[in-house]
């Protein structure tokens, strides 16, 4: 299984939110592309890249993107706020490895299905999730839709990867949401990378027993409940 450090931006910084809420941000660093740098020289080669204000609506931090694109060597996956294909080509083309798209996908599956056709396995889905329910537009839209139900429609569709974050858990250090995460990746016909809540060694090797590629680890690795360099000698980083 990967590991791969998650750099949330907002307003410039590097951030890290309890429980999906922006009210609740508890680490801000303001050198994102130093933190990205530090991550790869740590050992880490891969590395999860999310515009928070783009994905609310509220800002963008393109340039910040730009920079640990061009200023790293890390095999880079970015989202928030992607909703063309001219955003995916653009950052496929500055040298992000993947895109990830979530509520422009989820909401309109014919435009996936052509934008993951023109983009054979650089699309990844981002599939928030509260309680098994698919939450869109920065967790604020709860859908009445089922993830795994979401999951089995993907399944038709040429992608990279499915994210899984259970935001229910996300940020609170209190352990992933290992029953939706198994249901996701035996669902999936892609990758699943698991996000939200992993807090021990034990979390990734439980993940990772259960079939799912990747986890995106975030707040367990800035507050140093999780040991990098453990994490880069014991998993594929």
């Amino acid at each position: 299984m990967i590991v791969v450090p998650a750099v949330d931006l907002r307003a410039g910084a590097c951030v890290q939110l309890v429980g999906g809420s922006y009210d609740a941000e508890r680490v801000r660093l303001d050198d994102p592309v130093g933190v990205a740098r530090a991550w790869e020289q740590v050992g880490f080669s891969h590395l999860h890249v999310v515009d928070l204000d783009a994905a609310t609506e509220q800002g963008s931090n393109a340039d910040v993107v730009h920079a640990i694109l061009a200023e790293t060597r890390l095999d880079v996956q970015v989202g928030g706020g992607v909703r063309d294909a001219d955003a995916v080509e653009r950052l496929l083309t500055e040298g992000a490895r993947r895109v990830i798209v979530g509520t422009k996908a989820i909401e309109d599956l014919d435009w996936l299905d052509e934008a993951s056709h023109q983009f054979p396995g650089e699309l990844m889905v981002a599939a928030d999730v509260r309680e098994r329910r698919v939450v869109t537009h920065g967790w604020n839209r709860t859908l009445p839709r089922n993830v795994l139900d979401l999951i089995e429609e993907l399944n038709a569709f040429p992608l990279g990867g499915i994210l899984v974050t259970a935001v229910h858990r996300e940020g609170q250090l209190q352990g992933t949401d290992l029953p939706l995460m198994e249901d996701a990746a035996e669902t999936s016909a892609v990758p699943v990378y698991a996000s939200g809540g992993v807090a021990t060694i034990n979390d990734l090797r439980a993940l990772a027993d259960r079939g799912v590629a990747a986890a995106v680890v975030g707040m367990a690795l800035y507050t140093g409940a999780l040991d990098p360099r453990q994490l880069v000698e014991e998993f594929e980083a």
